[in-house]
């Protein structure tokens, strides 16, 4: 980046305009021939690692987690070969400083991935500085949920994070979606914020260290953190669509007030004249999407919906295995969805509300996004629950296609989708509480009685 385009940055990141409307928007023209669709986790994984393999300028990464195990060792290997091949190469790795730092959920206490940073860069030597972002003095408070890797020209944006599983390592894969977008402008647009407003600021400290300060005393740089954050913006050098071209807009998201994303989110809902299309992994929509859904059915568009079936939940517990309380998670979101479907079943029958539930063997899924009519179509981490919509740091690339060119490829990646997600036909096909292994629902039955299972949606 030249030293013009961070003092711009260092002009525009506190100051956020008045949001445009939809179409109005300010865009990266991008040839279309230069967005491509991955098919799976595999290729994700082998994408990943050639463009890594490949770089000559910069390698940014950021991510809930890169987790240690196969493959985020795998990872963390390819970064040190390139930058022992290629001493200029910028490598810098983005990562939630809470997640980083405690074992996995129900696991015994430990300090986490840091420790394997900590060990490879004692062996390797520095190159490869990994950075904790904290977005709230507690992880349940906030996290980083920024996603896309900048590789040299090249974005490659998933909602996945760096692990076994999300990597398909060995048999079993937890499924995203996956897009390979190649352009100067848009790879200097993420990586303008990662570099110009996240790693200065005094509350994101590497990992990789051993001189790791506690997270009570960054609060007061968290707090400011924070309030950065929230009002920046990705800088773009925006143009008009041509022929042959689409339009990709970075969002940035924090909090519940002047949130880029979420208004782009229900601008999206709002503007669907036939088709809208909605992938969240965890059923629990925030209230004003419910309700901008809602408006839609009742103008008479049709509405589908794919969410991971209880067992695709990443917190399932099977029923022969000892039960912990997160295990009650998918059945938490299960039993929102029953409610919300029972309330809908006239539209459902009408054919205007299509829930499907994704279900393939005993992986996982993790899809968020939109697809509205073939104009639009909004790739994100964002979980689309009340979490994301107050709590934790997110991004997502808006793609305006006027012209239909890229229809196809969301055709077929849709098709991809839905092979393993069937149609819910009526909410009594879904189980009640009473139906769950013994301990979920007396688990269940207690946050009903005490009445906190609502709170517990809000910060799941």
């Amino acid at each position: 980046m030249t030293s013009a385009l961070a003092s711009t940055w260092r002009r525009l990141k506190g100051s956020a305009n008045r949001r445009p409307a939809l179409e109005a928007l300010p865009c990266i023209p991008m040839s279309a021939g230069r967005v491509a669709t991955l098919d799976g986790p595999a290729e994700f994984r082998v994408t990943l690692l050639d463009l890594i393999a490949r770089a000559r300028e910069r390698i940014l990464i950021t991510t809930l987690y890169l987790q240690d195990d196969e493959a985020g060792r795998e990872v963390l290997s390819a970064l040190y070969a390139a930058k022992a091949a290629r001493p200029e190469l910028e490598i810098a790795v983005f990562v939630d400083w809470h997640r980083a730092q405690r074992g996995l959920i129900g696991t015994a206490k430990s300090a986490g991935n840091a420790t394997l940073y900590r060990d490879i860069a004692r062996r390797l030597g520095p190159g490869v500085p990994i950075y904790g972002v904290p977005v709230q003095t507690r992880e349940m408070l906030g996290v980083l949920h920024l996603k896309g890797f900048v590789l040299d020209d090249t974005v490659l944006y998933s909602g996945a994070s760096l692990n076994d599983v999300y990597l398909h390592r060995h048999e079993r894969y937890r499924l995203d979606r996956y897009h390979v977008l190649r352009d100067r402008h848009l790879a200097d647009s993420l990586a303008g914020l990662l570099l110009h407003v996240v790693r200065p600021s005094p509350a994101v400290h590497a990992l990789d260290t051993e001189a790791v300060p506690k997270s009570a005393s960054l609060r007061p740089a968290i707090a400011r953190f924070r309030r950065d954050v929230a009002k920046a913006r990705y800088h773009m050098a925006e143009g008009t669509i041509r022929d042959g071209e689409v339009g990709i807009t970075p969002l940035l998201g924090l909090g519940a007030r002047d949130n880029e994303l979420n208004a782009v989110v229900l601008d999206l809902i709002r503007q669907a004249r036939h088709h809208l299309v909605v992938f969240t992994p965890y059923f629990n929509l925030p209230g004003p999407v419910r309700r901008a859904i809602d408006a839609k059915l009742k103008e008479g568009r049709k509405v589908t919906i794919v969410v991971g079936d209880k067992i695709a939940n990443d917190f399932y517990i099977p029923p022969e295995e000892p039960f912990k309380s997160i295990g009650a998670v998918p059945y938490l979101y299960e039993g929102n969805l029953r409610r919300y479907c029972r309330a809908r079943q006239g539209f459902i029958d009408r054919g205007l509300l299509n829930l499907h539930l994704w279900r393939h063997g005993d992986h996982t899924f993790h899809l968020k996004g939109l697809m509205v009519d073939e104009d639009y179509s909004l790739l994100t981490g964002n979980n689309i629950n009340p979490r994301a919509w107050r709590m934790d740091l997110e991004n997502g690339l808006l793609i305006h296609d006027p012209h239909g060119l890229l229809a196809a490829q969301n055709r077929e990646e849709l098709a991809r989708v839905m092979a393993h997600a069937p149609r819910l036909e009526h909410y009594k096909s879904i189980e009640t509480v009473e139906s769950y292994p013994a301990p979920a629902r007396r688990l269940l039955k207690r946050l009903a009685h005490a009445r906190v299972d609502r709170l517990v949606n809000q910060v799941l």
